[in-house]
């Protein structure tokens, strides 16, 4: 993978990009969730580099693209992705995108329509307005003194044992969140809160016109994911495999069962 960075506005995007291309290949790209960065997926690059043409990115404010101020909304990450794109050359890929970043999907989708291939989202949640109570928008706008609240050392603890269930996935949710101070984790896990709650707010249709898969931990404690996917399925009539063992970071603690998922979703478009 050849590391790249993209200049924007407010700041840079590094991100990583097979090193040779395959004209012949599709594109996956990899979207990390809120406060995780592109080493979440290194178990999908390894699997799938040589079967399609990969891209990962630290989102803005995050792992590497950082300094990078906190005034990016869900359509800025859409949109800068977009233009990542387009420099790249890559047309209709699929996005998988895991919690913050299937979010950061359904946006891409929303503002270019028709540009993406497949959509899979791992342990995320829809961003039409009909699935949220107001009294969750709130509560999501509203997270900064609580995470204040806590210790760094015991939120690390929490945060590890409360998005993965493996060993592996704890260990690398623990030092993703150690490249950061405690209160920029907690500025970013904010903002990164309220930005969805913001989109969710807009009431714009978020539909989803391509293939979709949806992939979601047995065992995924973060906030209410599994109700969402229940939801989601019935809903939007978008398959549902559940992962099972599985915490939030669904990818890192079963990557066999996730990757497998992911290929067979992704012959299935050939």
């Amino acid at each position: 993978m050849q590391e790249k960075t993209y200049t924007t506005e407010l700041g840079n995007i590094i991100y990583w990009r097979s090193d040779a291309i395959d004209p012949s290949k599709p594109w996956i790209i990899f979207l990390p969730g809120l406060t995780a960065d592109h080493r979440l997926f290194d178990k999908q690059v390894v699997h799938f580099e040589d079967m399609a043409n990969l891209l990962v990115w630290d989102p803005p404010s995050h792992g590497i693209s950082r300094p990078f101020p906190l005034k990016w909304t869900m359509d800025d990450l859409a949109k800068w992705l977009h233009q990542i794109c387009g420099y790249e050359g890559i047309d209709k890929p699929i996005l998988v995108g895991q919690s913050m970043g299937g979010y950061v999907a359904q946006a891409y989708m929303d503002i270019s329509p028709d540009s993406v291939s497949g959509f899979v989202s791992i342990d995320s949640c829809p961003l039409k307005r009909c699935y949220f109570t107001s009294c969750e928008l709130m509560l999501l706008k509203h997270t900064k003194l609580m995470y204040l609240s806590i210790p760094w050392k015991l939120l690390i603890a929490w945060g590890s044992t409360g998005c993965a269930t493996s060993e592996y996935g704890q260990a690398l949710m623990k030092k993703m969140m150690e490249s950061y101070s405690k209160h920029d984790y907690c500025d970013l896990a904010a903002h990164g809160y309220r930005v969805v709650a913001e989109a969710v707010e807009s009431g714009r249709d978020f539909d989803i016109s391509c293939p979709a898969l949806l992939l979601c931990g047995t065992k995924d404690m973060a906030g209410s994911a599994k109700n969402y996917n229940k939801r989601w399925t019935s809903a939007a009539d978008i398959p549902l495999l559940w992962i099972e063992g599985a915490g939030h970071n669904s990818n890192t603690d079963d990557p066999e069962a996730v990757n497998k998922a992911i290929e067979n979703f992704m012959d299935a478009l050939s």
